[in-house]
């Protein structure tokens, strides 16, 4: 299902990639017919925000959203088990199930990143992709509304998602709205503080090492300042991602 891997770029760290490739993934946006015509018209709205603007604010604009606090987290499990041992082993079956399905990724990143278990799941047929979506629908309306009530333009990608599997949309946005109405932000400075003192605790007591893999920088940006290519989005260096590129473009 192509439409997950343009929504796993538009989610990942923006980078050149993405504007190089506008026309391409704008393309495959406008085909998709697993989402209405309503959120094929924003999905391309972001695009044009992240290829038009600056790509130094641009970034900083995803760093401020994406990595400060964990309301907007793209770690799938740190929305579910936050900090516990739960989280470690929830991983590691998440890994085996990426095994199973001959689905490799880089070491450095955590597999529960949304952008790269959007990107499995594009590879599955879309059964499986819809059913895997489904499993963590909860998460993506959360997301979604949290998204909405900053008035992001990433909201777009979240409430795609949920259509695509096959959830009603505004019923399940309506349900949680009144909660995140009422969610105290964790992003200032102040929200920061206090958790980064909590976490030096956690961080001092025996038995916590599993946590350390959740204190690395930012995912997205992480990916994208690594030596080691996204293996199917480096439409310039990779040769099987330039086949993919080839194939968005006879969309």
């Amino acid at each position: 299902m192509r439409i997950l891997k343009v929504i796993s770029l538009l989610l990942d760290y923006p980078g050149e990639l993405l504007r190089d490739n506008r026309d391409e993934l704008a393309g495959v946006i406008t085909v998709a017919r697993e989402i209405s015509p309503t959120q094929r018209t924003a999905l391309v709205g972001l695009l044009d925000e992240l290829a038009d603007g600056d790509l130094m604010d641009v970034q900083e604009r995803y760093s401020e959203l994406f990595d400060k606090g964990r309301a907007l987290s793209l770690l799938l499990f740190e929305h579910v088990h936050g900090e516990s041992r739960d989280r470690g082993q929830a991983m590691v079956d998440l890994m085996a199930q990426y095994t199973e399905a001959g689905f490799a990724i880089d070491v450095r990143e955590l597999p529960d990143y949304i952008p790269l278990y959007l990107e499995y799941l594009a590879t599955r047929d879309d059964l499986v992709a819809r059913e895997g979506l489904a499993d963590v629908a909860h998460l993506l309306a959360l997301l979604a509304v949290r998204l909405e009530e900053r008035e992001s333009p990433y909201a777009a990608c979240f409430r795609a998602l949920l259509q695509i599997a096959g959830q009603p949309l505004e019923e399940t946005l309506a349900e949680l709205r009144e909660q995140v109405a009422g969610e105290t932000r964790d992003d200032s400075l102040e929200a920061l503080d206090k958790v980064w003192e909590e976490e030096q605790v956690n961080f001092l007591q025996a038995g916590q090492q599993e946590r350390c893999g959740s204190m690395a920088m930012g995912p997205g940006k992480a990916r994208e300042e690594s030596a080691v290519p996204l293996h199917w989005v480096d439409f310039k260096h990779d040769g099987q991602a330039a086949a993919l590129a080839q194939e968005v473009r006879n969309v």
